[in-house]
């Protein structure tokens, strides 16, 4: 009988907490022991988006099992995800403190980490090096670069010490697991050796988002009986623009019949939730970040699925996340984002529709298109729930095991 893997993964975000990373890790595990393998997740104490340490949970080291997953938190230096000194002292602090930590863990076949945030990949390359064993990256994010094109960092001195840093990791990783294809080619033009990255695309979990009817009672206590629902689920922070969102709901107050639902946390949404009162909006719900368990109800509310991005380059590269989602609840997804990989996923499918970022005109008339075309709206349905088929979180799953063992099996690429 072939013997499991033991794998040791990083990452700084994990369940409750609900981002796109903690989702994904968390996702992709329960798979990997399903199928006997041993997996270990290094994350902080639940706090993300809002700096506040979860209900039933301290900042200090603690072990629990979670679907066979065993998880280890480590004590970090608490920030809110706003605020640039605080954040980057608990990036460094979740560093030191994963690093330590695993090296109290038993014995492990591959070590792996994924971004954001990048430091977890710093942890995991030390882990690597001191334990002897092949390094994995996931490269979810080109960061620093991500955090440079929201505006949230300048160019500077520092930020180029650590574009080196980012460098060296990929150099001396055994294997690059990139997201998108988009991100493969950054690498590649970065002088890094296109045999060692592989392109594992995102993918959504289908036992858990499926089509279903909206849920009665949550209709009910968030006043949206009868009403067209586009709904904005995730983090609102300052990579999603959300205030071009406001502003067509804005536009649209008038029209009885619309609601636009936010549903999540972030470092925007008090500013979001204070722009909607200003203008005195009655069409605009939000409701506070929900648990990861109960988000397939909140998707059933919705008509369309909302995607926004900020319009800057670095969005070029990417694929949101949450549109697999939208996909496996068989939803119409209206997309405004720099030109991506995930806009040319939703054209290709035909599961929505595509329009600028940041343009609240145009994103008034798409949300007016896919309310008064019934026909229009449920083909791109049809077609968003049949391209979910093809995009699984258990294939993404099988995938990365197929890259841990032949990284495990093989001498690893290593660029001097």
């Amino acid at each position: 009988m072939k013997m499991g893997l033991r794998i040791l993964f990083f990452a700084d975000n994990f369940p409750p907490e609900w981002n796109a990373a903690a989702t994904r890790v968390y996702e992709r595990a329960v798979y990997w022991a399903k199928w006997g393998h041993a997996v270990t997740i290094i994350t902080s104490v639940p706090n993300f988006p809002d700096g506040k340490v979860f209900a039933g949970y301290r900042n200090r080291y603690q072990v629990e099992s979670i679907d066979g997953i065993r998880v280890v938190r480590v004590p970090t230096y608490v920030a809110a995800n706003s605020g640039r000194i605080r954040r980057t002292l608990d990036f460094l602090s979740y560093m030191v403190s994963a690093t330590i930590a695993a090296l109290f863990e038993g014995e492990a076949d591959v070590v792996t980490a994924t971004s954001p945030q990048f430091f977890a990949a710093v942890a995991g390359w030390l882990t690597s090096v001191i334990r002897r064993r092949p390094f994995v990256f996931e490269l979810g994010d080109l960061w620093p670069a991500s955090i440079v094109g929201v505006g949230a960092l300048k160019r500077s001195p520092m930020i180029s010490m650590v574009e080196k840093l980012e460098l060296f990791l990929y150099r001396r990783s055994a294997h690059i697991v990139s997201l998108t294809n988009a991100f493969k080619e950054n690498l590649i033009a970065r002088r890094i050796d296109k045999e060692k990255i592989t392109v594992v695309l995102n993918g959504v979990d289908l036992p858990r988002f499926s089509p279903a009817p909206k849920d009665d009672a949550l209709i009910e206590q968030w006043g949206l009986e009868g009403r067209f629902v586009v709904g904005y689920i995730g983090t609102h922070g300052m990579s999603h623009a959300l205030q071009h969102v406001i502003r067509a709901a804005h536009v649209l107050r008038n029209e009885e019949g619309i609601r636009f639902l936010f549903v999540g946390g972030g470092a925007a949404r008090t500013m979001l939730m204070d722009e909607a009162r200003r203008l005195g909006l009655n069409n605009v719900v939000f409701v506070p970040e929900q648990p990861k368990k109960e988000i397939a109800r909140f998707w059933s509310l919705c008509d369309v699925a909302l995607v926004h991005l900020k319009r800057t380059e670095i969005f070029g590269t990417v694929i949101p996340s949450k549109i697999f989602e939208a996909m496996g609840m068989g939803l119409p997804i209206l997309m405004a984002s720099p030109w991506n990989e995930g806009c040319e996923i939703v054209q290709r499918y035909g599961a929505g529709l595509v329009i600028p970022p940041e343009d609240s005109s145009a994103l008034t008339d798409a949300v007016m298109r896919l309310r008064d075309d019934e026909a229009f709206r449920r083909d791109c349905a049809i077609r968003s729930r049949n391209a979910a088929t093809l995009h699984t979180r258990e294939k993404q799953a099988s995938d990365l095991i197929a890259v841990y063992q032949s990284v495990i099996s093989s001498p690893p690429l290593i660029d001097e």
